[in-house]
């Protein structure tokens, strides 16, 4: 029996090939630039990030259709589907549409969609979850009970360098992007249990918002030691490597997993944000 793990692409990706591979499906969505329509498929998130910049207008995404997430489903055996929060995107109610497409021709076929209420290093610390599981041999009904139970628990925090994008998609007012900027105030973001995403607190100065997040990530009741943290980064590579050190000085986390933000991930984080994810 092939059991399959289906993703969009706010999963992020990493180097060590072990922790995002082949196994796991990518449907893609599409980011709109002026006149360019772009596939999020092993994208140059370099050269994302120059268009994003020399455009003045709003930079929109589209989520996958049903028919591509039933394309991926699998007919032999179990499907997992991993998509962002519903409460960004409209990815995961397209993937419950596909499947109930779907399960109307092949009414024994077992297929689950996850609402992650999380996206980048959140999504795909959901997705690894599944993968571990099914890894353990557990059947349909345990994965998909133990994965909701750890989406349940799940905390998403990040910190931009610049709120240049959140303005341009109308999540922040411009004139409050500009006020930011001017007076070096960097905001902490995070969800609020339900998917949405929320203003934790403002910080004045980069590198006090850094420590402040350090901190933050403390005051949260974990356990540390059966805990995996993962930090997306969009074109700051060096910075979730500190980040990283500072937090494995600080905390006893199992492991620490550092991803790229793919193209999703960075429109809305934009050059050198950062998305935390445990």
């Amino acid at each position: 029996m092939e059991n399959k793990i289906i993703v969009d692409s706010s999963i992020d990706f990493s180097d060590d090939k072990e922790v995002i591979s082949e196994e796991i499906d990518r449907v893609p969505f599409k980011i709109l630039i002026d006149n360019d329509e772009i596939t999020d498929l092993n994208l140059n998130t370099e050269e994302l990030i120059t268009k994003m910049k020399s455009s003045r207008k709003q930079i929109k995404t589209a989520c996958p259709s049903p028919d591509e997430y039933m394309n991926s489903f699998s007919k032999e055996g179990a499907s997992f589907v991993v998509t962002i929060s519903a409460a960004l995107s409209g990815s995961y109610n397209s993937a419950v549409l596909a499947k109930n497409m779907f399960l109307e021709k092949m009414p024994e076929a077992l297929v689950h969609i996850f609402d992650t209420k999380s996206a980048s290093s959140g999504a795909t610390l959901v997705a690894l979850k599944v993968k571990q599981l099914i890894k353990e041999n557990l059947n349909f009904n345990d994965i998909v009970d133990a994965t909701n139970k750890y989406i349940s628990k799940l905390k998403t925090l990040f910190i931009l360098d610049s709120l240049d994008n959140l303005a341009k998609n109308g999540r922040i007012s411009g004139v409050k992007a500009m006020v930011a900027s001017l007076l070096h105030i960097v905001p902490i973001m995070g969800e609020n249990g339900n998917g949405e995403i929320v203003l934790v607190e403002q910080i004045r100065g980069n590198k006090k918002a850094f420590n402040r997040l350090i901190d933050m990530i403390g005051e949260y009741n974990i356990d540390f030691e059966n805990t995996i943290l993962g930090i997306t980064h969009s074109n700051a590579k060096i910075k979730a490597e500190s980040l990283k050190e500072e937090l494995l000085k600080r905390y006893k986390f199992k492991d620490i997993l550092i991803f790229k933000a793919g193209g999703l991930s960075t429109v809305y984080a934009d050059d050198g944000g950062i998305v935390v994810a445990f």
